[in-house]
């Protein structure tokens, strides 16, 4: 068994893992990252973030082509080479997870690839292709990310069965799919999947999509996926699977009315995450799991045991990796002693459907059930000049503020490219901007992000493009 020993050790390289390593290193630290793939990028790089917005793409551009006739450019039908398409997710991955090894090997962090076992709170070993290592370390970072939710009434033994991960492989176009779950995941691949030919029918459990995200927000969305989609069940819960030879048999059943049946060619189960919190040989350590399965820490990242940080998926919600790869930094200080702690203002979301939804900051629906004195300001893109321009309409800034001083607590836009805007929004709360701020910042014309300034408007009564006197 080989023996080595380093500084920080840091366990899983996906955005927070690698942020984590690469950080360190800077800095001046020796560092060791492990991880099962055979470079840096975790589960966003190979199987999550990343592909699934390479074939989001593919499905906008297929939808542009189909939309241009109404602007007087037609074209034939697009033909799907799912080979192709194969091949340039692939292209995608290999470019980003290479890139990245590349970086890490160029700051000298060493990278060992296997599966490891904690051992104490200073040690662990870990089994690769060419053997077993035992590395000691001062310190370690567990960055082990989470994995697709499963619940065993829906697991069926079936290769029609897909979780996340298997639908971004495309093992082929379904005639029709089910997608069990109306989160972001579900919702993504479902464009992706019907775009591509598909008829997709989405259900969920709750009595809306996106569970959490503004219901204004969602409307918009929801307009337009009720035509991209052969139909959404909402408050249904999918109570049974079973095979059947012309597919998979699923039993619905509604708050409403006796159970249904239908069956589909696939079934994808896009029920949200769960933290990869068994860890082995995390026994042997004094951290400890809350009972949601995340690993429990203080404000600067570390466990009940000194030597040990969590960051990322693992150590709670939301599960996003910009906010692992910022937790990663916070960790990295502590060790070395500095007085950092993780307390953003504003954490950033987008689904990245087709308008995507952005929010930062503090949603209308938080901001009510905490009775916090709000006033909330919206334009819609009906009168965004861009957004007419590019045949965009369907969308809506809006600013929720505080009604007292006009400080911008959070920040929620839908329509085409919601994802590029929100970070001036997660900066404006960040730097405690007020609707004035915003509406006093020049912004260039035409371009979306407008909507920012003249929402700030709609607060005073003074937007240029929509009447809307201020109350007295």
């Amino acid at each position: 068994m080989a023996r080595e020993s380093t500084q920080l050790a840091v366990l899983g390289a996906g955005p927070g893992g690698y942020a984590a390593a690469f950080y360190a290193a800077d800095l001046g630290m020796q560092v060791a990252l492990v991880d099962m793939e055979k470079n840096p990028g975790g589960v966003c790089l190979y199987r999550g973030c990343i592909p699934s917005k390479a074939l989001l793409h593919v499905a906008k551009v297929i939808d542009e082509s189909r939309h241009a006739s109404a602007w007087g450019v037609t074209f034939d039908e697009p033909k799907i080479d799912l080979d192709k398409l194969r091949a340039f997710k692939q292209r995608v991955v290999d470019k980003l997870t290479g890139g990245v090894g590349q970086v890490g090997r160029m700051r000298k962090v060493k990278f060992i690839q296997g599966r490891a076992t904690l051992t104490g709170p200073t040690s662990m070993t870990i089994a690769g292709a060419n053997g077993e290592t035992e590395l000691q370390f001062e310190h370690c970072i567990l960055a082990t990310g989470s994995g697709p939710t499963r619940i065993p009434a829906l697991a069926l033994d079936n290769p029609r069965m897909m979780d996340s991960t298997s639908a971004l492989d495309l093992p082929d176009v379904p005639k029709s799919l089910l997608v069990i779950g109306g989160g972001y995941i579900g919702l993504e691949l479902g464009t992706v999947y019907a775009t591509l030919g598909s008829r997709v029918t989405v259900v969920e459990m709750t009595d809306g999509l996106l569970p959490g995200a503004d219901r204004d927000l969602v409307a918009v969305l929801q307009k337009r996926v009720e035509k991209l989609f052969a139909a959404i069940m909402v408050n249904t819960k999918v109570v049974k699977l079973a095979d059947d030879k012309n597919g998979i048999e699923v039993t619905f059943e509604q708050a409403a009315g006796p159970p249904s049946e239908q069956t589909f060619d696939r079934v994808l189960v896009a029920i949200g995450r769960r933290p990869n919190s068994k860890i082995p040989g995390l026994d042997k350590t004094a951290v400890k799991i809350d009972a949601r399965g995340f690993i429990e820490h203080d404000g600067q990242r570390r466990t009940a045991e000194p030597t040990i940080f969590a960051i990322g998926d693992v150590a709670g919600e939301p599960m996003l990796a910009h906010k692992a790869s910022h937790e990663a930094r916070v960790a990295v200080e502590a060790i070395q002693g500095h007085k950092a702690v993780f307390e953003p203002l504003a954490i950033p979301a987008v689904v990245f459907t087709d308008p995507e939804i952005a929010w930062t900051g503090l949603t209308e629906a938080q901001a009510l059930a905490e009775r916090r004195d709000i006033e909330v300001a919206k334009f819609p893109w009906g009168a965004l000049s861009r957004a007419i321009t590019v045949d965009r309409p369907e969308g809506l800034t809006k600013l929720v503020l505080d009604s007292k001083t006009g400080r911008v607590l959070g920040v929620g836009i839908v329509g085409a490219g919601a994802g590029e805007l929100i970070g001036e929004a997660t900066l404006a709360i960040e730097m405690g901007a007020t609707a004035e701020d915003m509406k006093l910042t020049i912004h260039a014309h035409p371009t979306l992000s407008e909507g920012l300034m003249e929402a700030a408007e709609v607060f005073f009564g003074q937007s240029t493009h929509v009447y809307k006197p201020k109350r007295k």
